[in-house]
């Protein structure tokens, strides 16, 4: 007789089986997110608030940027940095791309989305990876295209105002310009660690302000001696050297200060990581 029997169950785990059925494997998980985060209206608006700001802002901040030039002292003259003025749309462009990276996680524990993501992609370190590379991704493309788009606009402002202006192959403005994007980039990974640990949009936010806005804004209360300390090595206002030409004394260098910027954030992300792998759903 000829005994049948059911085709042997591939291991899961083995070499040579794929994801069981039904679940996804990193690239599956990461297409996943792409699809998510590029259908959602959020994501549209968040993008199109993020260059519109730094366009707009790019343009007024030049224009007054020109303007103070021309009663300033010869010693502050000197000190002008045309590429930093045209590049200083991040300070609002920064807080429209953290709801970005904010909301790649927070809006599905807001619905309950959680749940479904980890049923699909049960292994909870391959479903954060991939929540962290598409915002991220989708936050350093963003980031570029208004590092450049914002130089352009804010150089063509200075020179039309009279004021010392620079172009792209001039020592320093490429990677000043390149680093804008940068920026952003890890500002919005940022808030995805940020929104993984804390898991609600409002309270991620918050923080988000806190630490891009607020503390930088109000360093120069502090006296002299804890001022400088913070303006060194606060981690946005170290990473920020990196969009700058000229360089004040008692600051980081531009890639100095923007590696201190990345080791936090990493740092901050292993934190997310671990909270992500022993947190109920």
């Amino acid at each position: 007789m000829i005994e049948l029997r059911a085709p042997r169950e591939r291991d899961a785990h083995s070499g040579t089986g794929g994801p069981p059925s039904g679940r996804a494997g990193t690239l599956g998980a990461v297409r996943a997110e792409w699809i998510k985060i590029r259908t959602l209206r959020s994501t549209v608006w968040t993008v199109l608030t993020t260059v519109s700001l730094a366009l707009g802002f790019a343009a007024l901040l030049s224009l007054a940027g020109a303007r103070t030039y021309v009663g300033e002292a010869p010693a502050d003259q000197a000190a002008f940095d045309p590429a930093a003025t045209s590049l200083s749309w991040y300070i609002v462009a920064q807080l429209a791309i953290s709801v970005l990276g904010v909301l790649a996680i927070t809006s599905e524990y807001a619905t309950g989305m959680i749940a479904s993501s980890l049923t699909a992609v049960p292994r909870r370190a391959r479903l954060l990876t991939a929540k962290v590379i598409v915002p991220t991704a989708v936050s350093l493309a963003v980031g570029e295209v208004c590092g450049f788009g914002g130089f352009l606009v804010g150089q063509a402002m200075l020179a039309g105002q009279g004021a010392p202006h620079v172009t792209l192959g001039d020592p320093g403005v490429l990677r000043a310009v390149v680093g804008a994007g940068l920026y952003l980039g890890v500002v919005g990974l940022l808030g995805v660690a940020v929104g993984t640990l804390v898991r609600a949009t409002a309270g991620s936010l918050v923080i988000m302000v806190t630490v891009t806005l607020l503390v930088p804004a109000f360093t120069s209360a502090l006296p002299d001696s804890w001022a400088r300390v913070v303006g060194m090595f606060w981690p946005t206002m170290a990473g920020e050297q990196i969009m700058h030409v000229r360089h004040e004394a008692h600051v980081l260098g531009p890639w100095t200060g923007f590696g201190l910027l990345c080791a936090v954030v990493a740092g901050v992300l292993a934190v997310a990581y671990a909270a992500f792998q022993v947190r109920d759903a």
